[in-house]
Parts: structure tokens; sequence; C-alpha cells
């Protein structure tokens, strides 16, 4: 950072376990990690108004049905004058319009890098380095804990063995149900439609299907053939609308996604400028998401 000539302090953490921590003057960040502190605050309004923060970091879980707290996180950051960074779709399946403008009427940045294949510049990339292309449709590989699962199968684990190998390795949360049901990917999906397409889906508008039925023997059996399965996602401009979809397909050894396994991740635009633009993420550490939000923080204050 001091490379960049950005200076930085922190006046506010927010978590179920501390609460709503803020001062205007700055925390001690090993008191903030030794659990030695605690929240004031009782809300996020009164937060952001004591932390009076220039950037707000929004890490919270995805909820698929309608993107709360993180809307209303988001929001508010907004509205106080604070340029508003976050990890999670649900905000830009659910209110991607409405903040996008709150934040151009505060002259702020809505950024979230990290929301899909952790920090690969995947929005910008189109947003900075690729103005007026039009991007006919896309498909990839983007969720990793059913990737995950898929290639322990693979190797002759069962579906629960190969869940629990995901959950250790910190790809997993307890709950699994949005990773296998397929809906982490589903949003995943949605949001990028959203913003690359210019299209308004719903994740509900995603045909979509999880990895749940398939068995361990099924899977082996797949790959032994040449025709690996993995879940894959799609999305294809259809005259004016776009037709998506999330579920597992047996795709050739021929197909780049057939190689991708573990953790990593790949996604393959088709654009009118360029027919295959194909951008593969390999097993990326825990630091990759983190990363992402820091570039962001970056650009919004470069």
């Amino acid at each position: 950072m001091r490379a960049k000539g950005i200076g930085w302090k922190i006046t506010g953490v927010a978590s179920r376990r501390l609460g709503w921590i803020a001062d205007a003057n700055g925390l001690d960040s090993d008191k903030i990690l030794d659990g030695s502190l605690r929240g004031s605050a009782s809300n996020v309004r009164d937060w952001v108004a004591v932390a009076r923060a220039d950037i707000l970091f929004e890490a919270t879980s995805l909820n698929v049905r309608d993107g709360q707290p993180a809307i209303d996180h988001i929001r508010t950051a907004l509205e106080f004058g604070a340029h508003a960074i976050t990890a999670n779709k649900g905000p830009i399946v659910h209110a991607y319009d409405e903040l996008q403008r709150l934040a151009s009427a505060r002259g702020k940045r809505f950024l979230f890098e990290s929301t899909v294949m952790d920090g690969v510049p995947i929005f910008s990339l189109f947003r900075e380095n690729l103005p007026l292309v039009h991007l006919r449709g896309f498909r990839g590989i983007l969720n990793s804990t059913t990737n995950v699962i898929l290639s322990g199968m693979e190797e002759g684990l069962s579906f629960e063995e190969s869940l629990q190998r995901a959950q250790q390795i910190g790809v997993a949360e307890t709950d699994p149900s949005n990773d296998i049901e397929g809906w982490d990917a589903t949003v995943k999906v949605a949001a990028l439609v959203r913003v690359l397409m210019g299209v308004p889906v719903s994740p509900n508008d995603v045909n979509r299907e999880g990895i749940e039925s398939l068995d361990a023997e099924q899977v082996r059996a797949a790959r032994v053939t040449g025709n690996p399965y993995k879940l894959v996602c799609r999305a294809r401009r259809v005259a004016d609308r776009v037709e998506a979809s999330v579920r597992p397909e047996q795709v050739s050894l021929s197909d780049p996604l057939a190689w991708v396994t573990g953790t990593s991740s790949i996604i393959s635009f088709e654009s009118d400028i360029f027919p295959e633009l194909t951008i593969t993420e390999t097993n990326p550490g825990l630091k990759a998401t983190a990363y992402g939000m820091l570039a962001d923080f970056v650009r919004a204050v470069s």
C-alpha cells in the first residue's frame, strides 16, 4: 500500500462474535484479533455513523433468497458517503441497479470483484479492458466445493468422504447445501449475466440442478469412459433474452473443462470480437478472495 501512496486505518469492525465496534480515531488491530474489543453500536447505521469510514468491506454469507443483510450494509455505507466493496453475490442479483445508482449519485464506487472466481479480474476485465465488446455467452466451472467433491469421487472416495474433505480444506461450509444443490453457482451465473450482459436474471430464472443425485460409481465410470462429470454453468443470448443453466454435464476430455479439478475454476467467454476467451484459475489459496477485495480498494481510492 505504501508503494501506491495509500494510507489507511481501521475505524470499524462488525461480526456476530464481536458486535458493532467503531472508533473514528482508529482501532488497534491486535485488540481486534485477540477479541478484547466489544461493540457499542446496535445497528449498521449507528456503526457507520460512528466509524466515519471512507470504505466498507462487506463479507457476510450469501443469502440466496433476498441478498440480505448485505444489501442493507452496502446501501447504508453508500448513503453515508463511503465506497462499498463486497465479496457477496447476493446484492448483485437482487439490488444491482439500485446500488449502482446510489453509488453514482454519491460519487462513490460499488465494487465486487471477489464474488466470482475469487480475485480473478472478471468484472474489471470487461469494464476496464474490453470496452464495447458484445458478450454473446459464457460457460465454465465456478463452484469449488462441487468440483472438489467430483474430483474426490473420481479418485475413489464416496460422496460423503469427498464432502468431508472439501470441508476440511475450507472450501465447503458446515451446511454445504447452497453448493451441492447448485445455488452458489446459480447466483454467480445470474451476477455475470446481470453485469456483463446487461440482462436482469434472478436465480430462479436459471435452470438449476445440483450434484446431489450423482453417486461415486457413476462419477468414476464417466471418467473412465473419457466423459467426466462437471457442474457446468452456461448462459447464452437468445434474441432479446438470456438462457442460463447450472447442471451436471459429461464433457469430453478434449474440452478444457474436463481437466479443471479440485479447487480450480474456469470460464470461457464468447463475444463478437473473441470467439473464445478462456480464463483458468488453478487451485487458488485462501488469500485469493481477500486479494480481490484489496484490488477493489485500490481501484476505489486511486
